[in-house]
């Protein structure tokens, strides 16, 4: 099973939160993630409940991954990561596609 390759293309959801810090904001940290999402080159989209990744699994996972890295070097001793990932092998769909084939049904396109 080692030489089972991941994912060439998926989207990832995800809100880092963390644990025990002294303000109930964490818009600071928020920043701070999504300067190291838009150095890293992977296209994404900031919502107001998290940000959603595009690019190879390893890519986007890895950049998830750092993320907390950087919270935890900034002193977040515990970070919680809600993660919803998905893959599909057919064609290659951004989130932006999923978005507006909704909006063509609804008519709003």
């Amino acid at each position: 099973m080692n030489s089972l390759p991941t994912p060439s293309h998926c989207t990832a959801d995800f809100c880092l939160i963390p644990i025990g810090t002294a303000s109930p904001s964490v818009s600071a940290q928020v920043a701070d993630v999504q300067r190291l999402i838009e150095q890293s080159g992977v296209k994404y989209t900031m919502h107001s409940a998290g940000t959603t990744l595009e690019g190879s699994w390893d890519r986007v996972h890895q950049v998830i991954g750092q993320a907390h890295t950087l919270l935890h070097e900034q002193g977040v001793v515990r970070i919680q990561s809600d993660i919803r990932s998905g893959s599909r092998t057919d064609k290659l769909q951004t989130a932006e596609d999923k978005v507006n084939k909704v909006r063509e049904l609804l008519g709003k396109e």
